[in-house]
């Protein structure tokens, strides 16, 4: 079996890892109008607020967590840079929020999220400023809820499927929001919102259900490479019984 994980991880690297040309974010700079820039703006700032907070308690609780909340923001940067151009002004690829949100809740992502993304927008010519509400609302903040969501209400009935399907839902819920942004910006030319939506979501899919699957997959693996050092990561903390073996702050 440890074989074959290795096998599985070299394949993944040369098939993802290979350098690409760098695309646009999940929306390109100056995409969206700035009436939408500003709502989604105004709506993703109170969960980056609930995040710094979040992270400033855990790591009160206990400052050896500094490690593994580095690798969760690594993770996510990784995962987010791999870009497939899709429709028009976006991309496609894996967003790497689900395994942040597993190990320390969902507001934390946020804030790990937005600095991803502000760090590609800026030194990757990615863009994304007058967007990073958009794009902090679609991977930083409803991606990692759902993951949540879900690994909470999985985990004692399966761990490995739990983490599976948070990771790929996370990624698809992303694209799920981010195709409501672009067809609240864009509707069709009949004025349907629903019609864009569909049209939006539908081009998505190809690129990204193939992506949402990879995604848990690789999250699966890095997920079960952390349990098997739990008891140094769990250091200085007191685990609950029937818990999560990262339920550090929930």
């Amino acid at each position: 079996m440890k074989y074959w994980g290795t096998a599985l991880w070299g394949a993944f690297c040369i098939l993802f890892f290979t350098p690409n040309t760098a695309y646009a974010m999940h929306i390109a700079e100056g995409f969206l109008p700035a009436g939408w820039c500003l709502f989604w703006l105004a709506l993703s700032v109170p969960f980056v607020l609930w995040g710094m907070r979040s992270i400033h308690r855990t790591l009160q609780i206990n400052p050896n967590l500094k490690m593994l909340l580095g690798l969760a923001g690594a993770f996510v940067f990784v995962l987010s840079a791999l870009k497939i151009p899709s429709v028009t002004g976006s991309c496609s690829h894996p967003t790497g929020v689900g395994l942040g949100a597993i190990l320390f809740g969902p507001a934390v992502m946020s804030v790990l999220g937005c600095i991803v993304l502000l760090f590609q927008a800026l030194l990757l010519a990615h863009g994304g400023i007058t967007t990073l509400g958009a794009n902090v609302f679609s991977m930083g903040v409803m991606g990692p809820l759902v993951s949540f969501g879900i690994y909470q209400l999985l985990k004692k009935r399966n761990a490995k499927v739990a983490v599976f399907l948070a990771a790929a839902l996370g990624n698809m819920t992303t694209y799920l929001v981010t195709s409501l942004q672009l067809a609240m910006a864009f509707p069709d030319s009949t004025g349907s919102y629903l019609v864009s939506l569909y049209k939006f979501t539908g081009i998505f899919a190809i690129t990204q259900i193939p992506l949402a699957i990879t995604e848990g997959l690789l999250t699966l693996f890095v997920f079960n490479l952390l349990n098997n050092y739990r008891e140094e990561l769990h250091y200085g903390l007191s685990k609950k019984e029937g818990s999560g073996p990262y339920d550090f702050v929930n």
